[in-house]
């Protein structure tokens, strides 16, 4: 070894699927492993590097790589989701494979390929090379144990008119409406039915499967998939500043595909009562029609509470005219914020959210109650454990359109702020905030996990 070089116990390559809600949870997983002491190689693709705020290496050290989607300059932009992902499949095979040759000859080979489970190939890549894989699944093992019944023809669809309860193994009964979106509304989105029930095409070749979630939470399921897999829950994977605080100054995931208005959100809530603010953020990618966005406006404008509204600038057009100026006493409407920073924020009392599993666990890591406003995909599973299974908070009802109303948006605010209800949410919320915490710190199921994976990587 020469001089000055650290001598790591292995060197782990991390690929994640190229959007923010993938990035993030794998982004500090692999911030964990290279604070635990392996060597770890963060990997994007070239126009997520170039287009990213903030530096992924910036709260550790870790190694940045790029590999191509074949959307180098541009991005996907309006290509369709079969189209980038038969490109990321073909030109993404060959780059990994070419950046795999490459550190294999600069003296720096990897031990592990850690994939996102969005993506199956890198593993047949790993394998050419005779290196390990582990597949890091982003959504929660109950929403995967669905996914796996219906590889598995174990359920079938579409599912029949006059199916009320259905019943899975570690899960409670189900009705259809609890199931995520492309089963109960079979055939709404078919390239990403393909991917999610797809995971699980070569599952049982991978080393290891990782979940970013913590035993306590989900205890049933892990056993029941443990039984057949080798899976592991490694997280929460959030940042460190929220939960054991053995990363220093691991306050953010350190990469961002928005332009955040932080400092204005921080000095907002720092001028409100505690627990007086509704914080409402339907997340990076969830698209909420024009109606309903006016519905939750007037929601949020009849309502006592203050409220911080994340709207995206894509999005920023379907906010009634008017809106912004007339509830600026009590409300900020702003395109991106460091959402950790502000759920972890006294001021707050309640998170209205579209349900995604990255949202869902880091309020549930910060003691957050919620009000659950799915959209589609795993947010409609996500939301029932929120109010039946954790009971951390309400799922909206909506109306026979669809719609959630502002009747309804005020009353369920109300409730989770001000009522009985709120208060043993708020309970449940702290003694899940506390479980999460002792999951990551020294010696906790999660932590163990990660510490079982790095010494298998070491023999």
């Amino acid at each position: 070894m020469e001089k000055g070089q650290i001598a790591y116990k292995a060197h782990c390559l991390v690929l994640p699927f190229p959007g923010q809600g993938h990035i993030n949870p794998m982004l500090q997983f692999a911030k964990l492993l290279a604070h635990k002491g392996v060597k770890v190689t963060l990997v994007t693709t070239r126009y997520i590097h170039k287009t990213m705020y903030g530096s992924a290496s910036s709260c550790i050290a870790l190694d940045l790589e790029t590999i191509s989607d074949g959307y180098d300059e541009a991005g996907r932009g309006e290509t369709s989701i079969d189209a980038y992902l038969e490109s990321f499949w073909k030109v993404g095979s060959k780059t990994l494979a070419e950046l795999l040759e490459k550190l294999s000859s600069s003296g720096s080979p990897v031990d592990c390929v850690i994939y996102d489970a969005f993506m199956t190939w890198p593993l047949d890549i790993a394998r050419k090379f005779g290196i390990s894989g582990a597949v890091f699944f982003t959504q929660s093992c109950a929403v995967e144990n669905i996914y796996y019944h219906i590889h598995e023809g174990l359920l079938k669809l579409p599912l029949a008119d006059d199916q009320s309860q259905i019943s899975f193994p570690g899960l409670p009964p189900l009705e259809p409406l609890d199931l995520p979106s492309f089963l109960y509304d079979f055939g709404s989105y078919p390239a990403f039915y393909e991917v999610l029930v797809g995971q699980f095409s070569n599952v049982d070749k991978a080393d290891w499967i990782l979940s970013n979630t913590f035993y306590e939470l989900e205890e049933q399921v892990v056993d029941w998939l443990a039984k057949f897999w080798p899976l592991r829950t490694v997280g929460p994977t959030i940042p460190s500043k929220y939960l054991d605080e053995r990363l220093e100054d691991d306050k953010e995931y350190g990469v961002n595909l928005f332009k955040s208005d932080n400092d204005a959100c921080i000095k907002w809530l720092n001028e409100r009562p505690k627990g007086s603010v509704a914080y409402v953020s339907f997340g990076s990618a969830a698209r909420l029609g024009i109606e309903q966005m006016e519905e939750l406006a007037w929601g949020l404008r009849r309502g006592k509470s203050n409220f911080l509204w994340v709207v995206r600038a894509s999005e920023a057009a379907k906010v009634p005219k008017g809106f912004v100026e007339e509830t600026s006493e009590k409300g900020l409407v702003v395109s991106w914020c460091s959402q950790m920073e502000v759920l972890a924020h006294e001021a707050v009392g309640c998170f209205v959210t579209h349900c995604g599993w990255n949202s869902t666990l880091e309020a549930l890591s910060l003691g957050v109650p919620m009000l659950a406003m799915p959209q589609w995909t795993d947010q409609t599973t996500n939301a029932k454990f929120i109010m039946d299974v954790w009971k951390i908070g309400l799922t909206a009802p909506s109306d026979e359109k669809g719609l959630v109303g502002p009747e309804v948006v005020e009353h369920c605010i109300s409730e989770i702020m001000e009522g009985e209800r709120g208060k043993e949410m708020k309970i449940n919320a702290l003694k899940w905030k506390e479980l999460a915490k002792k999951a990551v710190a020294e010696g906790g199921s999660s932590d163990k996990n990660i510490d079982e994976f790095i010494s298998k990587l070491v023999q």
